[in-house]
């Protein structure tokens, strides 16, 4: 029986699940593992939507299918929040769609959009659901090696200009996971301005867009831009900032032929996510998670502060302050710039029980760096530093 699939064997051996196993490796040896890995909140969500998930879950009436593409009363939240924080008006039957988290999301609309007779460009590094929700499309992906959004912008202009064929659309994420980078709302009035001459589509995410440190960082949404709304859709989910990652909820705005290209897909895939988590994501987008919000990037913001004076402290390495997100990216200290990325953390996870991403993940334009998590307490940093200078000492 034939056991080659196109699909298995195309895509490389996913790095996180790669990781995973090392860490069970390493308990496996006895260590207890000080995990900086993957972007899961440690936080509580907002306690108000804890409270309403508590109450939803005695009503037998919300055990049902739920609705394809969300139920209005989350879709009017969306586009209430849209308005709210970033002035941007939508229409939330044509122009807002509910997703089972950003990652799904961007997936179907990779079903929905690719072919093989087109290509998507996408920075490296970023997130991996950027690339090979196009892969598994069967479509293909043009990378761009630029670790600066402005470096991005002008090899992405020059692509455009000097190919024989246009692509069909290009992905942008800022904050940036996993460099954690911001951009304001000139780089977005040029790309748009750019992308309406050329008739190019823009995926845009913004799964990070609340975890800023300073006002002036406050991150923008391209739909802000006149004319955004003809060529963008734009995603987002609760789950990074309300902490609310496994309720997979996220949303699409923006275009009302993207949008509608994605809900035709998804009609076909799937009936929504669970009804009350939902109506708790509603909660959550409200008003009422302005002071929860406001928390929640000072802890973050100081967590991310800490740890880089620690690890320069304690490990002479150097790694810039993050201006948002939940995350550190860091470049691969000099003692061990022999290994790779994902060697390096290797060796971290089984020697000091310390685990990061190594930044091939997010492409081979992340070879060098390491994205930290900012989910771990300071005393869990002070320990892991400990840890990690144990083993660095070695290589002295």
């Amino acid at each position: 029986m034939h056991q080659d699939f196109y699909l298995t064997s195309t895509l490389p051996p996913y790095v996180f699940a790669s990781i995973y196993h090392l860490k069970n490796q390493a308990k496996d040896n006895g260590l207890e593992i000080i995990d900086f890995g993957m972007g899961n909140p440690d936080s509580a969500p907002p306690p108000h939507v804890m409270q309403e998930l508590a109450m939803l879950s005695s009503d037998p009436k919300l055990y049902g299918y739920s609705v394809t593409g969300g139920i209005e009363i989350l879709k009017r939240a969306i586009v209430e929040y849209y308005a709210r924080r970033f002035n941007v008006e939508l229409d939330y039957k044509s122009q807002a769609l509910v997703t089972i988290g950003a990652k799904e999301g961007i997936a179907s609309l990779a079903t929905a959009i690719g072919d093989s007779d087109n290509y998507i460009c996408v920075p490296s590094p970023s997130y991996p659901i950027h690339t090979f929700a196009f892969t598994i499309a069967k479509a293909k992906t043009v990378h761009i090696n630029a670790l600066s959004a402005y470096e991005f912008l002008q090899k992405f202009k020059h692509l455009v200009e000097t190919a024989s064929k246009k692509p069909q659309a290009v992905i942008v994420s800022y904050p940036c996971n996993p460099t954690t980078e911001i951009v304001d709302l000139s780089f977005y009035h040029d790309l748009v301005q750019f992308c309406i001459k050329h008739q190019i589509y823009i995926i845009s995410d913004i799964a990070y867009c609340e975890l800023y440190f300073r006002p002036e960082h406050k991150p923008n949404s391209i739909l802000e831009v006149p004319g955004a709304i003809d060529i963008a859709i734009e995603f987002s989910s609760v789950s990074k900032s309300y902490s609310m990652a496994g309720t997979r909820v996220g949303f699409a705005v923006g275009n009302s032929h993207l949008v509608s290209a994605l809900y035709k897909i998804k009609s076909y895939l799937d009936y929504g996510s669970f009804s009350p988590l939902q109506i708790i994501a509603a909660s959550a987008l409200s008003s009422k998670s302005d002071s929860y919000l406001t928390d929640l990037r000072s802890l973050y913001h100081k967590r991310g502060q800490f740890f880089v004076d620690l690890f320069a402290k304690e490990l002479n390495w150097q790694i810039p302050e993050p201006k948002a997100s939940m995350f550190a990216w860091a470049p691969v200290p000099k003692a061990f710039s022999h290994l790779s990325s994902f060697e390096f953390c290797k060796q971290m996870i089984l020697k000091a029980g310390v685990a990061m991403s190594p930044g091939s993940a997010f492409g081979s334009n992340g070879e060098g760096f390491v994205r930290f998590s900012m989910i771990r307490t300071q005393a869990e940093m002070v320990l892991a530093a400990q840890r990690l200078k144990q083993v660095f000492a070695t290589y002295a």
